[in-house]
């Protein structure tokens, strides 16, 4: 996905220029993207429809033979494969709220739940990842119909899976599945590039959508097609990304796990004509009063003070209240 998706994702947006250079013709009829809801639903009952009728290889991950790799492996339930156990009967559910804005869509809709499937084939013997964190991984993403889009399979990459969350990348699916998984032990370098992880986790990412590219055309992926991400998952690096102190999951201020609609000094930056705003994970001064977060959370040795100074005693800190440095 480092080195495929983000391509093929440059290609949809030329190819989306292109075609918008050329629509200008009288005989062009334009097709609007269709509504997030409507999408969603359609999805999820191919989804449901799709792990009712496969099952994984999971009487090898439960009496790993010699030599197992722990890679999924899925297949139909037919034949000789009848009694096997359906994915549908062994995955879990949550739901995402995704907004038209996130994709830039023109018809307005608002926490439009979206459900999304994992699958734990092997729980790892390590911590989980919160979706601020940066994560290496092995992987490979799949459509339904089982074509291969995108993997890194011998080589795990990092991911950042705050960046992944950002409508432009188009892949929140990725970012919203893998903190459900718990990483690996003693990562070990093999002197060829290649590295070995003790006890790593492995697991299966199912989504619709509107969790992905939805109406672009991605390359392979066609338009409002659900996504399957197999995933090895290494290890994890917990991250702040604007250096201010303050773990980028504690900047999810809401809490609704979404980090991009947190941003405390917005009405600061419309006013100053900011044409890029910055989410608080990705900005410095966090209330926009031109004293650094890190400062106003920090001694005079640079000493992070827990819990963090709330001058004024109006139970905001110093660091979100712009009346305060």
């Amino acid at each position: 996905m480092k080195h495929g998706i983000f391509v093929l994702l440059f290609v949809t947006v030329l190819f989306t220029s292109c075609n918008n250079d050329d629509d200008s013709g009288p005989n062009v009829i334009t097709v609007p993207p269709r509504l997030l809801a409507e999408v969603a639903t359609e999805n999820d009952e191919e989804i449901r429809e799709f792990l009712e009728t496969h099952f994984y290889n999971y009487e090898e991950f439960a009496a790993p033979p010699a030599g197992f790799d722990f890679k999924i492996k899925i297949d139909t339930i037919a034949g000789a494969n009848a009694d096997k156990t359906p994915m549908m009967d062994q995955v879990e559910a949550i739901d995402v709220k995704v907004s038209s804005f996130e994709h830039l869509l023109s018809e307005e809709e608002t926490d439009i739940p979206h459900t999304l499937y994992y699958l734990s084939a092997r729980e790892g013997i390590g911590s989980s990842p919160t979706v601020a964190d940066s994560v290496f991984v092995r992987y490979e993403g799949l459509l339904l119909d089982g074509l291969s889009f995108d993997a890194s399979l011998n080589n795990a990459v990092w991911f950042d899976l705050a960046r992944l969350q950002d409508l432009t990348q188009g892949f929140r699916g990725f970012a919203e599945g893998v903190p459900n998984f718990n990483a690996g032990g003693t990562i070990t370098e093999n002197g060829d590039g290649t590295v070995t992880v003790d006890g790593y986790g492995v697991g299966m990412i199912i989504f619709p959508s509107g969790l992905g590219a939805f109406e672009a055309v991605s390359g392979p992926i066609p338009q409002y097609s659900p996504l399957i991400f197999n995933i090895d998952l290494y290890t994890i690096n917990p991250s702040d990304h604007d250096n201010d102190g303050i773990p980028s999951i504690l900047e999810d201020l809401n809490g609704n796990g979404y980090l991009y609609d947190d941003n405390t000094d917005a009405q600061s930056e419309e006013d100053a004509g900011l044409t890029v705003r910055f989410a608080n994970f990705q900005d410095a001064d966090d209330d926009g009063d031109g004293v650094s977060t890190r400062n106003e959370i920090s001694d005079d040795n640079d000493n992070i003070i827990i819990p963090f100074p709330d001058s004024n005693n109006d139970g905001t800190p110093d660091y979100l209240d712009p009346d305060t440095n």
